[in-house]
C-alpha cells in the first residue's frame, strides 16, 4: 500500500478549507444530481476542513450557480456563431441537384 506523508495529505486538505457546494433538498431516496431537478431549493455548504457546513440557501440551480462560481457570468459573454465560409467540408451537407 503507497501511504502519502502526512504533510502531503494535510496541504491538500487545507488547500480545500473554504470550497463551496450546493446540496438540493430533495425527500426520500430521489435522484440529487443538479441537472434532474433545476427548480429545487438548495442548501449551499461550505467545507472548513473536517466537514461540511450550512452556508447558506438558493432557491433554485440557477442562483446557486451564481453564488458558487459568481466570476462566470462576467466571464461569460454572448458571441455569434461562426459562419460556414464557402467550401465543401467534410460535414457538410452535399448540393441538392
Amino acid at each position: 500500500m503507497d501511504d502519502e506523508p502526512l504533510a502531503e495529505w494535510a496541504e491538500r486538505r487545507d488547500a480545500r478549507i473554504g470550497q463551496l457546494r450546493a446540496v438540493p433538498l430533495v425527500t426520500g431516496d430521489g435522484p440529487r444530481a443538479s441537472h434532474l431537478n433545476p427548480d429545487a431549493p438548495r442548501a449551499i455548504q461550505r467545507w472548513n476542513g473536517h466537514l461540511w457546513e450550512a452556508h447558506g440557501f438558493a432557491a433554485n440551480l440557477a442562483e446557486a450557480r451564481r453564488v458558487l462560481f459568481p466570476h462566470a457570468e462576467a466571464a461569460a459573454t454572448p458571441e455569434a456563431p461562426p459562419k460556414l465560409g464557402p467550401g465543401a467540408g467534410r460535414h457538410r451537407k452535399p448540393p441538392t441537384p
